[in-house]
């Protein structure tokens, strides 16, 4: 296939050309999530190219998300987990059972959800002093979390709080994680009414260490997101900085009232 470039002529790799079809007819239905590709030989047969031509066009399907390789089971086509919205009010509080903003974004109950976590005492740097509107060197608890949603891992985050407002609570150890109605719920244990929150959203390809956590290929854009719960004196009480999702199956809602 020839494209133009700059008024030149330019041949398309040919691996891309079977890349676009091969994702052509997973879209059209014709290989359903879970259904065996052909094998290496019957795609050079069909497309009258070389393996390693097919080799290179499946490898671009893969670092996409759209197909996995599997020891013994062949390349298939891979299950393309549901689209999930962040509403406008997720951080408002919701009766009944236990819940979070992350368990109602991806309406899932508390026993599907999952956390793994990591804590440990950091001091903020000059990003994070600038977040929290703080000096640099004030001692922060760091959480790292890793959300899963039925054992599938879809959300990740570092979210800081002031070592000053939580030293010596349950709010200090991860043992009482996850906390149901999340960190509103539990800023509100120790005094601390939060009457803001703001995100800053960006959209990005995933690092190394996002796309391992988060299970999806290296091309497949993640959105990042920094929030910031402030409490009813206007002081900065904490940061989540980053959290990653993968962007291609987030949607988020903003419902902006409008005074005439």
């Amino acid at each position: 296939m020839i494209i133009r470039s700059g008024g030149a002529a330019v041949a398309r790799p040919e691996y891309l050309r079977i890349a676009a079809d091969l994702r052509r007819r997973i879209a059209s239905g014709e290989w359903r999530p879970d259904d065996q590709l052909p094998t290496l030989p019957a795609l050079s047969l069909e497309y009258a190219v070389s393996e390693t031509t097919i080799r290179n066009a499946l490898a671009l399907l893969r670092n996409e998300g759209a197909i996995e390789t599997r020891a013994r089971a062949g390349t298939r086509v891979r299950q393309r987990p549901p689209v999930h919205r962040m509403a406008a009010d997720r951080y408002r509080n919701a009766p009944g059972a236990p819940s979070t903003p992350y368990t109602r974004d991806q309406g899932i109950g508390w026993s599907e959800y999952r956390l793994d976590k990591r804590f440990e005492k950091v001091q903020a740097d000059a990003e994070l002093a600038a977040l929290f509107e703080c000096e640099i060197g004030e001692r922060l608890l760091a959480r790292h979390f890793v959300f899963h949603d039925n054992d599938q891992p879809t959300q990740m985050s570092t979210s800081y709080v002031r070592w000053s407002d939580v030293a010596g609570t349950p709010i200090a150890d991860p043992i009482h994680e996850p906390w149901p109605g999340g960190t509103r719920a539990q800023l509100a244990t120790v005094g601390i009414t939060v009457t803001r929150v703001t995100e800053s959203f960006t959209a990005a390809m995933p690092n190394e260490h996002e796309a391992a956590t988060l299970r999806i290929g290296a091309g497949v854009p993640v959105l990042r997101y920094t929030r910031r719960h402030i409490a009813d004196t206007g002081r900065v009480v904490e940061v989540a900085h980053p959290i990653v999702r993968r962007g291609d199956t987030t949607i988020v809602d903003f419902v902006i009232d409008l005074d005439d």
